[in-house]
């Protein structure tokens, strides 16, 4: 169970790595049709650069805020043995609602859908570190 448990995880990095590509394509073509210039990537200051760029970074931002969140649970999760298929499944619904929000925050970034989805990703979240409270306290 160890093994399969990570399979999520392998995704979710997959996916940082997708959007960060996707990410510096969009800058440099914006660059390179001068919506931006080349000096805004000093300060990171994307003033006037289109909506696709502007959106593409705040999602590789995304990256790194609720989904470390999921990475500490599954090192706790492994690190005290306790890995099991309902571990493996939460994390796999919970990357694929990260896969799913992604697509509509750098597709048609449908604000409401985009908001449902990191909602729905968040509480299967809280799920998994309500389980893994439970297990350390009670188990």
């Amino acid at each position: 169970m160890e093994k399969l448990i990570l399979l999520p995880v392998f995704v979710q990095v997959l996916l940082t790595s997708v959007v960060m590509v996707l990410m510096g394509r969009r800058r440099i073509c914006a660059a390179k049709n001068k919506e931006i210039s080349v000096a805004a990537f000093k300060t990171m200051n994307l003033t006037g650069a289109n909506e696709q760029v502007i959106a593409t970074s705040r999602n590789f931002d995304n990256q790194f805020q609720m989904p470390m969140l999921y990475l500490f649970s599954v090192l706790f999760t492994l690190q005290l043995g306790l890995a099991d298929v309902a571990y493996v499944a939460l994390g796999a619904a919970y990357v694929l609602l990260r896969v799913l929000h992604t697509a509509v925050h750098i597709g048609s970034n449908t604000v409401r859908l985009r908001f449902n989805v990191f909602l729905l990703s968040c509480a299967v979240l809280w799920v998994i570190w309500l389980r893994l409270l439970w297990q350390v306290l009670v188990g």
